[in-house]
């Protein structure tokens, strides 16, 4: 999907590495940094929209299969692009997702695990193993993507309220620890997000007041650019103004 809106920023000589890259908006932050003249590294777990990414790649993207809830596979992933490239200069972990509906004394202990582990296990896990090459070189840009929710919870959310809330104190605890080696580690807030997965979850819901993934991808690029080098340590709300 070619964003229309993408802010013009260059990074040639860049690799990134975007796990999840291939969900909806995996999809579009991974479009964007191709379009930005970036070298991408895109991990997915199931064989779906990959075609899709394929075919508009030109020779800077590379998929691979990985499952980042497993150690031995983000070690494996992360020291293949090493062995490739040398660096990871930028890491945007995308891989996520929402179980929701029951009360706390409702819900299984199989959910709760499930929400931590997506959500936040996977996040620890990419950054301890990307982060010492990062610490190296003295320079790398962390995203990851946490949930207005986290903020507040509505109720009948509380595991992915918790995991979420959790990857900000994540995010906040590694920015600490890398400040001094110019490494920005930053997440972003999104409310619900325009997908046909959340149209169809949700059909009565008003969607011109969702945020649309191309929108949320140039924040990310923003975030991953020089003109962001002030900004570590954040959890920006992108949930719009609706």
């Amino acid at each position: 999907m070619k964003n229309e809106n993408k802010m013009n920023y260059d990074f040639s000589n860049r690799i990134v590495l975007v796990t999840g890259g291939t969900g909806a908006l995996g999809r579009s932050i991974t479009s964007a940094f191709i379009e930005s003249n970036a070298t991408v590294i895109s991990s997915y777990v199931v064989d779906r929209e990959i075609e899709s990414l394929k075919k508009d790649s030109k020779p800077i993207l590379q998929l691979v299969k990985a499952d980042v809830q497993k150690e031995d596979e983000v070690e494996k992933l992360v020291s293949d692009i090493l062995g490739k490239y040398g660096r990871i200069h930028i890491v945007v972990n995308v891989v996520g997702g929402y179980l929701g509906g029951k009360s706390v004394w409702e819900l299984d202990e199989k959910i709760w695990d499930r929400m931590m582990t997506i959500n936040l296990k996977t996040a620890f896990l990419i950054s301890k193993h990307v982060v010492p090459q990062m610490i190296s070189s003295k320079d790398g840009k962390i995203v990851h993507i946490s949930s207005k929710t986290a903020l507040k919870s509505s109720g009948y959310d509380s595991a992915y309220a918790a995991s979420k809330s959790g990857l900000i104190r994540l995010v906040e605890s590694l920015s600490e620890e890398t400040k001094e080696s110019n490494i920005n580690v930053n997440c972003i807030m999104p409310n619900a997000i325009d997908t046909e997965a959340n149209r169809t979850a949700m059909p009565t819901a008003d969607f011109t007041k969702w945020v649309k993934p191309e929108d949320l991808a140039n924040v990310i690029l923003f975030l991953c650019s020089d003109e962001a080098k002030v900004i570590t340590s954040a959890a920006i709300p992108t949930y719009g103004i609706g």
